[in-house]
Parts: structure tokens; C-alpha cells; sequence
């Protein structure tokens, strides 16, 4: 019989409309042999599921079921596709686990805590991995420019704690560019992350559970037409995109070891990406990605597709090992 496969898209934040392409794309390219897919509206004002005619059935929070012509659809397995809030930060996978309804994400502390980069970046530096050097501030903070510089230099960073696709992040080279970037990124989130500008080549790793196992994908180098790889540079067509990166071979073995070590560290499971930027040879950890883009440009499927794995496999891989779990 076919296992009913919700895929969750959408959101509460600003990748909003990101999640909705990657989650009619995992919606396309789902075997349709093996499943029955629905995708589900996960949005602020309504939790919908969607027929093939794109008609809207309300979601019953009890159980996630829905009825479709007079019959209840209760789902073996969710699919998550959304980008921040609230299915890359726990949020929505606590609930998941409390109804006891498989998903093909990582448990819902490790979600948590992968979205919030200031307490990743404090693990993995406990356990040796190199990152760059960071100030943290909650609103209301005083900010003090001067010992923001002595600390992390110029040019440096702000970024939003809790944010993807490159929202809410912007360069700083002096004093009023940290000020008016302090302000872009308090729009995105309450918390905000100020590191050091790390000059080197950057790559973008994919590490994900395949067939139960836990596997490297090939690298990815990006070279940003802007200065930074901002969101204009990830979705706008501002940069490229070189799979695979064009890094030594002990480059490869270097960050291979530590994206795979990260991965282990952090107790995840299913996908993720994550982003390094190599200074003298040493691969410097950035932030990761659980619930990365998943349309056909997006960093993660071309990553596969040189791996020589299609997007139905990818897709249904992540479906099987949450059954597996």
C-alpha cells in the first residue's frame, strides 16, 4: 500500500517563498509508485493541504490529518521543506514528535540548535573546529563600536542569530556600516551575531544520511559576484556556483574530515549544508544549513547530481530512513 507523504512548505519568516519552489519541486520528483504525496501549506494564517487542483482542505492540528471527499488522510511520513521558522528551528518537528509522526528531519533539539549559529559555533569550537572570531548582542545591547572592532576587525560581519538565505546580513568596513548593519540585522531577529572577516576561498559542503550511512557530497565552491555571498549572489544568479570546487587534493580530504566531524558533533541526521571558508589550508566553519534549498539550481541536488544521485532517489532516500529511525 502507499504511504501518505506530506511535504510541509512555507513558513513563518522571510524565506517564505523559498520553501514554497523547493516544496513543489520534492512535490514533482516524489515516486508517485511508492507514495502518495500532499503538499501542505505550513503559513501564519492557515495550515492548508493541497489537492492536484491546488483547492485548500484545513489541517486538523490534533492528529495533522485532513479529509479529502469524505475521507480522513492520516500521513505516514512528513516531508520538510521549510526554511526557518518553523521547520529548520524545532519548532514544528516538537510537535511532530509529540503525535508521534515520522519526519525526514534531525530530532527537534538538534534543528533548534543548528538554527541558532551562536550556540553551533560554541559546540564545535569545543571540540576543535576552527571558526571565525564573534561577538554576540540581544537587543537593547549597548553597542560599542570600538570594542567590536578591537575584537573581530574590519571588514567584519552581522548577521542575524536566527536567519537563512542570507537575510538580514550585511559587510561592515567602518563604524557607521557596523551601526546601519546592527540595524538590518535586529529587522530579521532579536539576536545578532558579529564575526571577523575570514579572507579565503569558500566552499559549501553537503552532508546527509544516505542508504543509513553518513556521506560527503562533492564540494561546492562559491565565487560571490557581490562581496559577500549575500541572497542576491544565492538566488539572483550574482554568483557561481563550481561543483566540484576547485580545491586541492588535501584541501578535499581536509574539509571532508571536519563537515563529516561537524555533522557527528552535532548528533544530526538527514540533510545538511554547511559552509567553510579555507584560510592557510584550514578548512573555518561558517553555519549550517538543515533544510537546504532544494530546487534543481539549489547548491545541495547539484551536489547529488555529481554524486550521481537523482532527486527522486535523494527525495525518497530521506523518506525511507525516517521510516528506518
Amino acid at each position: 500500500m502507499k504511504k501518505n507523504i506530506a511535504i510541509v512548505m512555507g513558513g513563518y519568516s522571510s524565506e517564505v517563498n523559498i520553501s514554497l519552489k523547493s516544496g513543489n519541486v520534492v512535490f514533482n520528483h516524489l515516486n508517485s509508485a511508492k507514495y502518495n504525496a500532499f503538499r501542505v501549506h505550513i503559513l501564519k494564517e492557515k495550515w492548508v493541504a493541497l489537492d492536484d487542483n491546488a483547492n485548500e482542505y484545513p489541517i486538523n492540528k490534533n492528529d495533522f490529518s485532513f479529509t479529502l471527499r469524505n475521507k480522513k488522510i492520516i500521513f505516514n511520513c512528513v516531508f520538510n521543506a521549510i526554511h526557518g521558522n518553523p521547520g529548520e528551528n524545532g519548532e514544528l518537528l516538537a510537535y511532530f514528535n509529540l503525535i508521534n509522526l515520522k519526519h525526514t528531519s534531525a530530532p527537534f533539539y538538534q534543528m533548534a540548535l543548528t538554527f541558532n549559529k551562536r550556540d553551533t559555533l560554541s559546540v564545535v569550537r569545543a571540540y576543535g573546529i576552527k571558526t571565525a572570531i564573534s561577538i554576540y548582542l540581544n537587543k537593547g545591547d549597548e553597542i560599542n563600536t570600538n570594542k567590536i572592532i578591537d575584537k573581530v576587525g574590519l571588514p567584519c560581519f552581522i548577521k542575524p542569530n536566527n536567519a537563512g538565505s542570507s537575510y538580514g546580513i550585511s559587510k561592515a568596513y567602518n563604524k557607521e556600516e557596523i551601526l546601519k548593519g546592527i540595524e538590518t540585522a535586529y529587522k530579521e531577529d532579536s539576536e545578532i551575531l558579529i564575526e571577523s572577516f575570514l579572507d579565503g576561498k569558500e566552499v559549501s559542503v553537503g552532508v546527509i544520511q544516505y542508504k543509513e550511512k553518513i556521506r560527503v557530497l562533492p564540494i561546492t565552491e562559491i565565487v560571490s559576484e557581490n562581496d559577500f555571498f549575500d541572497y542576491e549572489a544565492k538566488y539572483e544568479g550574482k554568483s557561481k556556483e563550481i561543483t566540484p570546487a576547485r580545491i586541492s587534493s588535501e584541501e578535499k580530504s581536509r574539509v571532508e574530515e571536519v563537515a563529516k566531524k561537524v555533522y557527528t558533533i552535532l548528533n544530526m541526521t538527514g540533510f545538511s549544508r554547511s559552509e567553510y571558508i579555507f584560510v592557510d589550508g584550514e578548512p573555518h566553519f561558517l553555519e549550517m544549513n538543515t533544510v537546504p534549498g532544494m530546487t534543481e539550481e539549489s547548491i545541495l541536488p547539484q551536489q547529488a547530481a555529481e554524486a550521481g544521485i537523482t532527486l527522486s532517489e535523494l527525495f525518497e532516500n530521506a523518506i525511507e530512513s525516517a521510516f528506518n529511525d
